[in-house]
């Protein structure tokens, strides 16, 4: 049971952060299916700034490549999240279309890029960059409660971050000023503009911020799930966090809720592999249980769901 709990949190808090991200763009009113090209954009940058330091400072590295790793990984994730912000919000391009060629242009170019670096640093085609498993650590006390303490137990320091990050995150979007002109712009964007408030502006970061917190995301995937990095290793995982917000009905609590029912469907999946003793084709076909266990939540409550009312729509200050 305790390493249900572990496997599950270490899928599903990391799948947490990116859902956040999610929820930025979206409250701002900017679709962002873009979160698997931004989580894997970011977890490039970071894991190759981590390989390329490693040759000069190896012992720096490998006491705190963990932390450099998540520092540039946000700022990789902001910066790829620039061109998703410009075609939406600068030059007014169908959201929806620009998400999917954003994750198609991440999956494409951190390939190649990966392999070029490999190549021509390390002296291999390697499509991956070998960055190890990061320490786990268990809270004293805590950890020896039965069952619940599965839940603080082997924890990854990435997973602290993510904790810290994501209280930050609520916060600002709840109890701040510019939280509250986020969420207005996803509703009444014309009401933000007469108060004198840029809308363009708001969305803007809104969307940068979505980037920083999917490469936060995406880097924790692989000093976790992984122990490298690779284009194909998040398949699937931003569309699942995309899935995450929608069901948790675009609110940071609730999607908390449907991150955790993923994260322990995926480990629940794994165990239940294991315990029948099932050869790698029918292990694969148990761990889609996230995904089946999404659609069934998408078809019941989907009927629920009160997204912001001005997402997806192109805001024209004329038009006020």
């Amino acid at each position: 049971m305790n390493k249900l709990l572990v496997d599950g949190l270490a899928f599903a808090i990391p799948l947490f952060i990116i859902a956040i991200g999610g929820i930025y763009s979206e409250r701002s009113g900017i679709i962002n299916l873009a979160l698997e090209g931004l989580l894997g954009f970011g977890a490039f940058t970071g894991a190759l700034t981590v390989v390329l330091l490693a040759l000069i400072f190896p012992d720096f590295i490998a006491k705190y490549g963990l932390y450099i790793a998540m520092l540039f990984a946000m700022l990789g994730g902001m910066l790829f999240a620039v061109i998703h912000a410009c075609l939406c919000v600068i030059f007014k391009a169908n959201q929806v279309i620009s998400g999917v060629v954003m994750n198609i242009l991440s999956v494409s170019l951190t390939e190649f890029l990966t392999r070029q670096v490999n190549f021509q640093v390390f002296g291999g085609p390697s499509n991956k960059f070998q960055l190890g498993v990061s320490p786990r650590y268990s809270v004293p006390l805590l950890s020896e409660i039965p069952i619940l303490g599965g839940f603080f137990k082997d924890i990854y320091p990435s997973s602290i971050v993510i904790i810290i990050v994501a209280i930050i995150s609520y916060f600002v979007l709840q109890k701040t000023r510019f939280g509250m002109r986020l969420k207005a712009a996803g509703d009444n964007p014309h009401a933000v503009d007469a108060a004198g408030v840029n809308v363009s502006k708001i969305r803007f970061t809104a969307v940068l911020i979505s980037g920083a917190l999917a490469g936060l995301g995406g880097i924790s995937f692989a000093y976790s799930i992984s122990a490298n990095f690779s284009s194909s290793i998040y398949a699937g995982f931003g569309y699942l966090a995309i899935a995450a917000l929608i069901f948790g009905n675009w609110s940071i609590k609730s999607t908390l809720f449907a991150t955790m029912l993923f994260g322990f469907a995926r480990s629940g999946g794994y165990y239940l592999a294991q315990v029948l003793k099932m050869d790698s084709t029918f292990s694969d076909i148990i761990m889609i249980l996230p995904y089946i266990l999404t659609l069934i939540l998408l078809i019941f409550f989907s009927k629920n769901n009160r997204p912001p009312r001005a997402l997806g729509e192109i805001y024209d200050k004329g038009k006020r």
